[in-house]
């Protein structure tokens, strides 16, 4: 490796992002309906990001009592400056709100069945396991190997490897893949998909212009110059970008008129 680490971290993801960039599910939201089956899907997505992101808080920050101080102060400041707007974002009335509650609204504006993912939301807070809360839901098979991958990396500890799913798997390239599925939903459901679009448009707003260079600070100072953790960082992403390729490829076939995936 170089010197500029996540370059060459990015140049070897660069085949499997494309994956997740071109894939045929964002051609596919024909109607409304599609759009309904996408949303039911992802939404377990928006939420198990939170977790990613609680666990970056936890381990890089002091969430316990007494409080002292922990890591690197600056590193402390990027992962804080993230939760800030992921949890706690304006809603477009300039309301706070989390993504995933903004998400919830848009599905319900859009007429999407939130009642599974409240159901599992329900069981979590009554002790279940993640798990056991999935097929509560019950989420589809390809949400429960998605959202059992993410809670794989967070159990794992690493909070380099944690990172890099993160930035790897989420924040860097969600700009890329949501930028053309809004401009079309603007063009093809005027005023049908408001909330939507607003969450879509934020998030590829915060994270190219933010959270994205941020993250990448944080994945270079938790890695460091140890060759070791900038591999195992490389890997969990990889793996990050092909299970969200499978959950997409769950979402192509749970589509009414299937047709073959690209």
């Amino acid at each position: 490796m170089s010197q500029d680490f996540v370059q060459d971290l990015q140049a070897q993801l660069q085949p499997f992002r494309q994956r997740m960039v071109d894939h045929s599910v964002y051609r596919r939201l024909d109607t409304l309906a599609d759009l309904r089956v996408f949303m039911e899907h992802h939404v377990y997505a928006v939420w198990d990001f939170m977790s990613l992101l609680k666990a970056l808080q936890r381990e890089l920050t002091c969430v316990e009592l007494p409080w002292v101080p922990k890591g690197n102060p600056a590193t402390r400041r990027l992962i804080n400056d993230i939760v800030l707007e992921e949890e706690t974002d304006l809603d477009p009335e300039g309301q706070p709100t989390s993504h995933f509650e903004l998400y919830l609204r848009a599905m319900r504006e859009a007429g999407a069945d939130t009642a599974p993912v409240q159901r599992m939301l329900a069981a979590l807070a009554s002790g279940a396991s993640v798990p056991a809360a999935l097929a509560a839901a019950p989420a589809p098979a390809s949400v429960q190997e998605f959202v059992k991958h993410t809670f794989a990396v967070i159990a794992g500890g690493q909070p380099h490897a944690i990172a890099a799913a993160f930035t790897f798997g989420r924040e860097d390239v969600i700009p890329d893949m949501f930028r053309n599925l809004v401009d079309d939903l603007a063009r093809r459901f005027p005023g049908q998909l408001d909330t939507f679009i607003y969450y879509l448009n934020r998030h590829i707003e915060l994270d190219e212009d933010h959270h994205a260079p941020l993250a990448h600070q944080m994945v270079r100072d938790l890695c460091g110059t140890d060759a070791a953790r900038w591999h195992e960082a490389t890997e969990t992403a990889r793996q990050g970008m092909a299970a969200r390729v499978a959950l997409w490829d769950g979402i192509a076939a749970a589509l009414p008129q299937q047709q073959p995936v690209a």
